[in-house]
């Protein structure tokens, strides 16, 4: 590729980044910061943590990102662990299950935790059948449907990323300094908390952070469970406010400040140590296997673990197979009619629409830029080419909640950018946030593809006469068309299903995505959670096939979208 290319891709990059990335943040923050008279002031984020309610809510974010952040590291360690050093029965298919919980978007899983945990659900209809509770006073296993069952929602759907880093990080950590200990006399358990542990803690913090902070901006899960009192869902409510209150603008920034300093202590902390500790191996690891009892224990623990994580999953497909399911085991009658309602409905069919629609459109934005922005960094010695790839990885550590906010911010009336809204059509707006999020797993897999091709063949190319950009359309496209496919699928797929810019950007039903049609129908009497379970699971299926096909398609370089 010419240098002139290069520039150019990096200027139109900068360019896009800062009018939807940099800006709205900006515009969120200068009203937070700026008075009605257009002056500096500290009020209305002084205001945020004098007011007891908004302390409330930023103690209860922090206090879910904390649990659920434990919970994910507690489930995610072992397993990574039995993965890495043993062989055991089923390990293959059980590693392949490990993506499971991400599967549903995690407010829609909410539905089937709380009809398989609730006072009325399930678990507490098997224990009084079997006499061991009494039926007048059940136990509450989600506190009152509220922070429990938040934190056990999170720690479920966010552990496959936390295992994903774990698991690469070990796979990599050089067995000889594991080796070197025991032949030194000191004992497993001291030597894995002793070298192992702190050697896996890059990837411990890389997949850490980024549960830590989706937890904290975590807004679908709390809205489904009616726990206004979280900072993300005081966010959501305000929005019909935004006009003269900067109470909200203050919140957002509140919410970036502590999601980016986290970030940065991540980084600062581990950024630039190696995921092994001590550099690439020198030798391979060679997994133990285990005799039969100890492998096949090893395979229940996978294996209850993975059932532990789609508890949610089977009650939303018990919920939506269900005429009527309260305070039994499973539901007495089943019927196919929701799934019919769910794809004949008028809402779901303009939602599933308007979502393949926004997708589509903003994953061919994400594939020209990403890509673009994949080779500068990887294929050239352009200057900056380290801050681009950085800026197309920012929206890993942003909230969505945030870069949603401000997008809502910086298109009202008589705002800059105000023209992106085509009447109450969020169309151009939806499809700009979805790319931008988007935008680090095509980049990630892209780098993984280029880094795979020799830059020879394209020297080759060039050498017999092709100019740059054919050599580059011609050969290295073509090698890479995996990697770009399996980015593309998951980009495709998390788009569709995309939480916060979908709850705050779209207002009007004829335009919801797929995402607001379900929390609208949660919402709804009658049998609207039946059918919102239903589009569930069709979203089931389509994010299934998305995650094997990607999978396929990348082996273990999968994990590496997720850091």
């Amino acid at each position: 590729m010419s240098r002139t290319l290069s520039i150019l891709i990096f200027a139109v990059m900068t360019v896009f980044f800062g009018c939807f990335f940099v800006f709205p943040i900006w515009t969120t923050v200068k009203v937070a910061f700026e008075t009605p008279n257009h002056e500096f002031t500290l009020q209305f984020i002084g205001e945020v943590f004098q007011n007891q309610l908004y302390r409330e809510g930023l103690y209860n974010s922090f206090t879910i990102a904390f649990w659920s952040t434990l919970g994910c590291l507690v489930i995610a360690l072992p397993l990574a662990v039995l993965f890495v050093r043993y062989d055991f029965p089923g390990k293959t298919l059980l590693n392949s299950l490990v993506l499971t919980p991400m599967v549903l978007p995690p407010f829609v899983g909410a539905i089937g935790v709380k009809a398989m945990l609730g006072q009325a659900g399930a678990l507490n209809a098997l224990l009084m059948n079997l006499g061991l509770m009494s039926r007048e006073h059940p136990v509450d296993w989600l506190g009152a449907g509220q922070m429990p069952g938040i934190v056990i929602m999170e720690a479920l759907h966010l552990y496959p990323i936390l295992y994903l880093n774990v698991a690469a990080s070990l796979a990599n950590l050089d067995p000889a300094l594991e080796e070197a200990a025991a032949n030194l006399g000191c004992p497993t358990w001291r030597r894995f908390w002793r070298i192992t542990f702190p050697l896996i803690m890059p990837g411990i913090f890389a997949g850490g952070t980024l549960v830590f902070i989706w937890a904290f901006t975590e807004l679908g899960v709390p809205l489904v469970f009616d726990f206004e009192r979280v900072t993300a869902v005081q966010i959501f409510r305000s929005l019909n406010d935004l006009s003269d209150n900067p109470f909200p603008y203050a919140l957002v920034v509140v919410m970036l400040a502590f999601s980016t300093l986290i970030y940065l202590l991540s980084k600062t902390l581990f950024g630039s140590s190696n995921a092994s500790g001590g550099g690439k191996a020198t030798m391979a690891r060679e997994t133990i296997l285990l005799h039969p009892l100890p492998g096949w224990l090893c395979t229940a623990v996978f294996a209850l673990i993975t059932f532990l994580a789609v508890i949610p999953h089977l009650g939303v497909v018990l919920l939506s197979l269900a005429k009527d399911w309260y305070g039994t085991v499973i539901p007495h009658e089943f019927t196919l009619n929701h799934y019919q309602t769910a794809l004949g409905h008028e809402l779901t069919l303009s939602s599933i629409t308007n979502s393949l629609k926004y997708s589509g459109i903003a994953l061919v934005v994400a594939l020209i830029l990403g890509t673009g922005v994949a080779y500068v960094n990887v294929r050239t010695r352009l200057w900056g080419r380290q801050i681009l790839d950085m800026m197309a990885m920012l929206p890993l550590a942003v909230p969505g909640v945030v870069v949603a906010f401000g997008y809502l911010a910086m298109t009202r009336p008589g705002q800059a950018f105000d023209w992106l809204i085509l009447g109450e059509d969020p169309l151009v707006i939806l499809v700009i946030a979805y790319a931008v999020r988007r935008l680090p797993y095509i980049v990630r897999s892209a780098s993984a593809g280029f880094q795979q091709v020799s830059p020879a063949l394209e020297e080759a190319a060039q050498s017999l006469g092709a100019r740059p950009e054919r050599a580059l359309w011609r050969i290295t496209l073509p090698l890479i068309a995996p990697n770009l496919l399996a980015g593309g699928l998951l980009a495709f797929a998390f788009a569709m299903l995309e939480v916060s810019d979908s709850m705050i950007l779209s207002q009007q039903a004829a335009h919801f995505p797929i995402t607001k049609a379900i929390y609208s129908l949660i919402l709804s009497l009658g049998n609207g959670p039946q059918i919102a379970s239903a589009l569930g699971v069709w979203a089931m299926i389509f994010l299934t096939i998305t995650i094997v096909g990607a999978s396929l398609l990348l082996g273990k370089k999968l994990g590496a979208l997720f850091r």
